[in-house]
């Protein structure tokens, strides 16, 4: 089989494919998007404004930042990408979903449970502490339990598949699971005080915590954030562009050489710290190497529309798809070039990074999410299409402009940081005060919350748009993509 098309036009009227709980994590997803655009925006404003900290401990930076980023990441992000893959699996193996309703419905609500209580621990303080605010034991062991009967549904369905072939997306899809739940594990392992407190001690500590905690925040990145997503991108461009993947067996060497290459890329985080240099050398070298895997499967995602460029003219939707993986493209060439050491000695500790990291987060996950969302709303609820091609269309060319707003302010404002920590006097000492640096990057973070803003704006927009199509509505519009063709073709 070369195209995602194959096994889902094939469907019998008699296959039982569960929906119920595909749209339920869509409509969590829009939910919980929304929520996290307006926390991101509003620390982002706090950056550039520190009174809006308001001097209570519940709503600081430092309490609210970890809600930004695991709201976008694990609330928005991962409802997205269990719903889309547990609609993937039952439509490319023409079967409905193993463990039905039940299964499923508790990997839904046992998430969101979780979900909140990971929320509740961050504002509340109550945490491990680690650089990605891990939420406490009894929350890890609970998101164990539910991860465990996602794994279970998923590859439940693939065996009991009614279609021969196991298509690449759920490769992608299978590996994120398998190892997203390994990292998860390795680094949760913890020491409880009590079994009924709240607080826990971390096994490791110093320079093999750090090492723990970046091997599974790169990979995170790498399988949570990047082959989970690469799953919607086989499965989603092909449907919407209605053409087959441009290289199936390109896809499969993207898959072995980024499973392969990604584990080992952690490190690099870590530079000119108290890491083994050897170790730092390592992450740096697999990162370089993941260049050429990631740019094989952006060639692949773009080049699937060969035949079809047209669409991008007029169809908003495979505007988000394929903007996305551009945007992955970028993304995956500017982060083997910080890793290099020589690179990294100006940008680490500085906004560059956050650019880099908001480039991809919402340049391509957030994009290609957009993208699979508007392609499911009117299948998921049986409407013949979305309410408004207008309003989509609006919602990508605000959010676009936020995004360039939001990484170019950022890559401004970390190269300059990185200059003034590292420029020095006649007399040989450093010629700025840390304070100096902060305010001369004021201008940019405004600029920053701004892009934000336009960003939300187009998330509440998505969100009008779900609602209406949900409820049955489709809005009257006149053709506004290359109106003199359209007007040529009724002459």
């Amino acid at each position: 089989m070369t195209q995602a098309t194959t096994a889902s036009n094939a469907q019998s009227a008699a296959t039982p494919y569960n929906e119920g709980v595909i749209r339920n994590f869509v409509i969590a997803a829009m939910f919980w998007g929304v929520v996290g655009f307006l926390a991101g925006d509003f620390i982002a404003w706090q950056l550039a404004f520190p009174a809006l900290n308001f001097d209570l401990e519940w709503t600081t930076f430092g309490r609210l930042r970890p809600v930004h980023t695991s709201a976008v990441i694990f609330a928005f992000g991962g409802n997205i990408l269990i719903g889309s893959s547990l609609y993937i699996v039952q439509r490319t193996c023409r079967t409905g979903l193993y463990g039905g309703a039940a299964l499923g419905n508790f990997v839904f609500w046992g998430y969101q449970a979780f979900i909140v209580m990971a929320a509740l621990g961050y504002v509340l303080g109550i945490t491990q502490g680690k650089e990605y605010a891990e939420p406490e034991w009894f929350v890890d062991l609970w998101l164990t339990v539910v991860w465990v009967a996602y794994l279970t549904t998923f590859v439940g369905t693939l065996i009991k598949r009614r279609e021969p072939h196991i298509y690449v997306a759920n490769w992608f899809l299978l590996a994120f699971i398998v190892t997203v739940a390994m990292l998860h594990l390795g680094n949760g392992l913890a020491v409880p005080v009590s079994f009924f407190g709240a607080k826990s001690y971390t096994l490791y500590s110093g320079v093999q915590d750090a090492m723990t905690q970046w091997w599974y925040g790169h990979n995170a990145v790498g399988f949570f954030l990047t082959a989970g997503f690469l799953g919607m991108m086989y499965y989603f461009i092909p449907k919407r562009a209605e053409r087959p993947v441009y290289s199936y067996r390109l896809s499969i060497v993207h898959f072995w050489a980024l499973i392969f290459l990604y584990i080992w890329a952690g490190p690099h985080h870590l530079h000119y710290t108290a890491l083994p240099d050897w170790t730092q050398t390592l992450g740096m070298v697999f990162s370089v190497m993941l260049w050429m895997p990631s740019w094989g499967g952006m060639i692949n995602g773009i080049m699937t529309l060969s035949g079809a460029w047209e669409k991008l003219r007029t169809d908003p939707v495979m505007r988000f798809l394929v903007t996305s993986v551009a945007f992955y493209g970028m993304s995956t060439f500017e982060g083997p070039m910080m890793s290099v050491k020589a690179v990294n000695s100006l940008s680490h500790y500085t906004d560059w990074t956050v650019g880099h990291v908001h480039s991809g987060a919402l340049g391509w996950v957030a994009f290609v999410s957009f993208g699979a969302m508007y392609y499911l709303f009117p299948v998921l609820w049986k409407r013949s299409q979305l309410y408004s091609m207008r309003l989509v269309s609006y919602h990508f060319w605000i959010a676009t402009i936020g995004i360039v707003l939001y990484i170019t302010a950022m890559w401004i404002s970390g190269i300059m940081q990185g200059l003034m920590w590292r420029a020095y006097d006649e007399l040989g000492f450093l010629q700025y005060s840390f304070i100096e640096t902060v305010e001369a990057m004021h201008p940019y973070y405004v600029i920053r919350a701004f892009g934000g803003l336009l960003f939300v704006i187009g998330g509440l927009i998505m969100a009008y748009n779900m609602y209406r199509t949900i409820k049955g509505d489709v809005r009257t519009e006149r053709p506004y993509e290359a109106p003199e063709a359209v007007a040529g073709a009724q002459q």
